[in-house]
């Protein structure tokens, strides 16, 4: 699984996803615009997007190129591992979650990714 982190605390991200990550994953730090071309073109599975607020500048270019039906929005509250879960299920690529939320949304998004492969 390809990730890519963008956003004000992208690097955050990333730190806290690769000690989760199997060893044939990988997760980059990269733009929004990066983001929506590699995720549009099957380069890129899923991206993780930070903001103060976790809803606008984390996805707003994400919407314009993949549509509101891609994209998932938790703000600025904490998930529950069920909301996660069902924004996992929904089929959304792109994430966007408040970066004061990073130690508490990025475990919770990797488990339900990880799982989804299973299948």
């Amino acid at each position: 699984m390809r990730i890519i982190a963008g956003g004000v605390a992208k690097a955050e991200v990333a730190e806290a996803l690769r000690p989760l990550l199997r060893d044939e994953d990988t997760v980059v730090i990269g733009t929004d615009m990066d983001a929506a071309v590699q995720l549009k073109s099957g380069q890129a599975d899923y991206y993780l997007g930070t903001c103060h607020t976790g809803a606008g500048a984390s996805l707003g270019v994400l919407v314009g190129f993949l549509g509101s039906d891609k994209t998932h929005t938790f703000g600025r509250t904490v998930p529950s591992a069920q909301a996660v879960q069902d924004a996992v299920d929904a089929g959304n690529l792109a994430f966007g979650f408040a970066l004061d939320q990073v130690q508490d949304v990025v475990p919770l998004l990797w488990a339900a990714l990880d799982a989804k492969r299973e299948g």
